[in-house]
């Protein structure tokens, strides 16, 4: 029962991180904004990175005009991945 629960927890996170490197990349490569499946992907992603950006912020770090939150996200979320896992094993 609890495996199939951190399973399904981590194929979710599992999930969730490449969304936020499909956001990189349409971030890179697209330029329309206002594209239905552009807007979704911004309006899933975007309350997973805003928490780095402000801990970027608040650290005072000059990243210049390389966002570095979706790497802290994926980051965290592989963290979060492995300490779900250890606590099963």
């Amino acid at each position: 029962m609890i495996y199939n629960v951190v399973r399904s927890l981590d194929i979710l996170l599992n999930l969730v991180v490449w969304l936020i490197i499909g956001r990189s990349i349409v971030s890179i490569v697209v330029r329309d904004y206002g594209n239905p499946l552009v807007r979704i992907l911004y309006d899933v992603t975007e309350p997973i990175l805003m928490p780095f950006r402000k801990i970027i912020e608040r650290l005072n770090i000059d990243t210049g005009m390389i966002d570095f939150s979706p790497l802290l996200a994926i980051l965290a979320i592989n963290l979060a991945r492995r300490l779900l896992w250890g606590m099963i094993f």
